[in-house]
């Protein structure tokens, strides 16, 4: 049986080529978050029919746009002009901070000292950075991310509980909630192209993700370094670029899994020097 494509997608590409962007270019970015080129190919081609024929293409918030409960750093009444939160006697500036999408980034969140002992920390533990076999449910090498990495429990050791208890307090989520935090080294030329992290529900193996604490509904990237050029976090679809600052990080929830959650991003090609990064991914229970 074939896939079809969800209203949501189809409102994205519908979207999409309302603003005047290139099919192929919308092509390329389905197949890197995942979709196989001829399933892209179609979806363009069905969107691109509707809107020729006057055909409205209508989301309808149903299954596929089940929404769910998303962290919440700024919780009233700082959820508008807070200039710093205090996380165990730890000031946290907060540098930006945008509604929808949910994203806040963040000034100070780790220390120069953690930053570079969670970085000695883990290069004897680095291997080749894999993504979700979207299949299975396992994992597999991708060339849309050029990374190397490893992770660490959140009990690994008294660095890595401070880091992620300020971690969870600063997002107001459950440490319980939250994946393993995985660090991220690129060298030069080394990137992750636009993707979403939620688990796509048309895939076969989002079925075994979720059993491991339900769908992922944020991400916290903080940078462990400062690259001598490039390296940006980079969210496409509102025009958002995040410098890569030593201590900064970026905070980001999707209450959907679909490209409606506007949470496409990438990390951009390192020019000059080396990039470091600690990911936590939020699930919707506590992971297992």
């Amino acid at each position: 049986m074939a896939i079809k494509a969800t209203p949501q997608l189809l409102g994205w590409v519908d979207e999409q080529l309302g603003r005047g962007c290139i099919p192929a270019e919308m092509i390329e970015a389905m197949v890197t978050v995942g979709h196989a080129r001829a399933f892209a190919e179609s979806v363009l081609a069905e969107a691109s029919g509707k809107r020729q024929s006057g055909e409205a293409v209508v989301v309808d918030p149903g299954d596929d746009e089940r929404t769910v409960e998303v962290p919440e750093p700024l919780q009233a009444p700082l959820s508008s002009g807070a200039s710093s939160i205090v996380v165990d006697d730890h000031v946290v500036d907060v540098l930006v901070n945008i509604h929808h999408p949910r994203i806040v980034v963040f000034g100070n969140l780790l220390s120069k000292d953690e930053c570079e002992e969670l970085i000695e920390a883990s290069r004897p533990k680095l291997e080749r950075s894999e993504t979700v076999d979207r299949e299975s449910g396992g994992t597999e090498l991708n060339e849309a991310r050029t990374s190397e990495g490893t992770y660490f429990f959140h009990d690994a050791s008294p660095l890595l509980e401070t880091i992620n208890r300020r971690i969870s307090h600063a997002t107001r989520w459950p440490l319980a909630h939250g994946e393993p935090l995985q660090i991220l080294h690129y060298g030069v030329g080394a990137e992750y192209q636009p993707h979403y992290d939620y688990f796509s529900p048309e895939d076969a193996g989002t079925a075994a993700l979720l059993k491991h604490g339900g769908q992922r509904v944020a991400t916290l990237i903080a940078y462990l370094n400062t690259p001598a050029l490039g390296g940006a976090t980079v969210f496409p679809d509102i025009g958002l670029e995040v410098a890569p600052i030593q201590g900064h990080a970026v905070f980001f929830a999707y209450d959907r899994a679909t490209p409606a959650s506007r949470t496409l991003h990438g990390g951009t090609p390192v020019v000059a020097g080396e990039k470091w990064i600690a990911t936590r991914w939020m699930r919707e229970s506590p992971y297992l």
